[in-house]
């Protein structure tokens, strides 16, 4: 997806889950819960990603998790669950992505990323992460700043935050509404497909 912003981006601005790495809560509860109908129950009714959300948006899980476990007490170890082990549904980075970062790090690019993450799950996962995120100037984590892609205003506040004028910091993501709320604001979009694509892409501003 293109933009039709004057200025050749100069920064690359990644989303983190299902760009950089791979999130996936169903494969990591499929080891917990093996009877698909109570694992599609549980995550379609129970621990949805509606709920989740809060955490990005900055609520604690403890209040979260609370609420739920009253709705719901027949399924409390699983609720816990999610936030002791959240880190466990985060998979690896996804192929070639840190390749491709690397090379971006190389180029003397700079890199920066956008994420809907949690801010109390977000310090571990960082610190487990620490040789791709070192790359990174700055990331700006929904759970901390309590604003949540694609919300405008966490847009306008990443201009600020990275010092990028429009135009300049090319947004990498995986969802089309994110893409479109980042293209509104000021951040030409790409939406991510594949590290090869990507390249391509990149390739194409001039940035590799």
């Amino acid at each position: 997806m293109g933009s039709s912003l004057a200025a050749r981006p100069i920064a690359v601005v990644f989303d983190v889950g299902n760009v950089l790495v791979d999130w996936n809560p169903r494969a990591f509860f499929a080891r917990h819960i093996p009877d698909t109908d109570r694992l599609d129950r549980f995550l379609g009714e129970v621990a949805t990603l509606e709920w989740h959300t809060q955490h990005d948006a900055g609520r604690d899980f403890a209040e979260t998790s609370a609420e739920l476990i009253a709705r719901y007490p027949h399924e409390a170890e699983n609720i816990r669950r999610w936030g002791e082990a959240f880190g466990d549904t985060i998979g690896a980075l996804l192929p070639g992505m840190a390749e491709l970062v690397a090379d971006l790090d190389a180029a003397g690019v700079p890199l920066y990323a956008i994420t809907n993450f949690s801010h109390e799950f977000w310090p571990p996962f960082r610190a487990r992460e620490a040789a791709l995120f070192d790359r990174f100037r700055d990331i700006l984590v929904s759970g901390e700043v309590r604003l949540i892609k694609p919300d405008p205003a966490i847009y306008a506040l990443a201009l600020t935050r990275f010092g990028l004028a429009p135009g300049e910091g090319l947004f990498v993501d995986d969802r089309a509404d994110n893409i479109a709320a980042g293209e509104q604001a000021g951040f030409p979009g790409h939406l991510f497909r594949d590290a090869t694509t990507l390249r391509g892409a990149l390739e194409g501003y001039g940035l590799l």
